[in-house]
């Protein structure tokens, strides 16, 4: 199996990006599934209905979040229903959505880090649960781990090894040069990185951000403008064992 694990999708340049590049990329790498993080989609915070229904009909097969989730409230009713959208699923209980679904064979899992995130259930004992639960063998796991700690990152890969097919960082929008194969056959990245602006701090608009350092004072944030980097990372399977031969990453530059 093929899997493409697209990072943080910022805004209208992110979500055009991901329009003009995912229909092609799965041709050309032949992908069984195409996962992205849309929890930026919206203004470059949150998701809603319109641009779910644009990254959904782009290629998109599954979207994943993480703490901006709850910033656009029109997206609240899709959690529940049957669109591919998932949560982070060491949220409090009782909050709307899931945190993990099956595609087809494959599950994937949604988690948010604790370092440096705000409160959350812990994740490690959250994946755990829900995988002593299975009652059936995925022919594939992947876990999109939304934290800002690589520390946190790398501890959920080596605590998953050899249990996920694939372990991936999102949340930072810069991509990390440490994709592997873990030994007992987890593919693992600390983060993916972003789908957004080149020319940008992390996805924002440079001067709106120097102008908040710089003076401590409250600014409102733009998506940057100008040539997009797209950041992902494909991961191979192995049917039999559900563990990861290889994860590489795709890395483009859109105008």
């Amino acid at each position: 199996m093929r899997i493409l694990v697209v990072g943080d999708v910022i805004g209208r340049p992110g979500r055009k990006a991901v329009r003009n590049l995912v229909p092609g990329l799965r041709h050309d790498l032949d992908l069984d599934l195409v996962i992205a993080n849309g929890e930026n989609a919206a203004g470059g915070k949150g998701l809603t209905p319109e641009t779910a229904d644009e990254l959904l009909g782009s290629g998109i097969d599954v979207l994943t979040s993480g703490n901006h989730i709850w910033a656009q409230k029109e997206v609240l009713p899709l959690l529940d229903d049957d669109t591919p959208i998932i949560r982070p699923l060491n949220f409090a209980p009782g909050v709307p959505g899931r945190g993990y679904l099956w595609w087809r064979n494959v599950l994937i899992v949604n988690l948010i880090g604790r370092t440096f995130m705000g409160d959350a259930d812990c994740p490690f004992r959250a994946v755990n649960q829900l995988l002593e639960g299975l009652t059936e063998k995925p022919e594939a796991i992947v876990v999109d781990f939304h934290a800002e700690a690589t520390s946190e990152k790398q501890a959920m890969g080596r605590y998953l090894d050899g249990r996920a097919t694939a372990v991936v960082g999102t949340h930072t929008h810069v991509g990390t040069i440490d994709a592997r194969i873990l030994p007992r056959g987890t593919a693992f990245v600390s983060d993916i990185g972003m789908v957004g602006p080149s020319d940008s701090v992390i996805g924002d608009a440079v001067e709106e951000v120097l102008h908040r350092f710089l003076t401590h004072m409250p600014q409102r944030l733009s998506v940057g403008k100008g040539p997009v980097t797209f950041n992902s990372v494909l991961v191979e399977t192995e049917p039999d064992t559900g563990c990861a031969t290889s994860i590489t990453r795709i890395d483009r530059e859109v105008e």
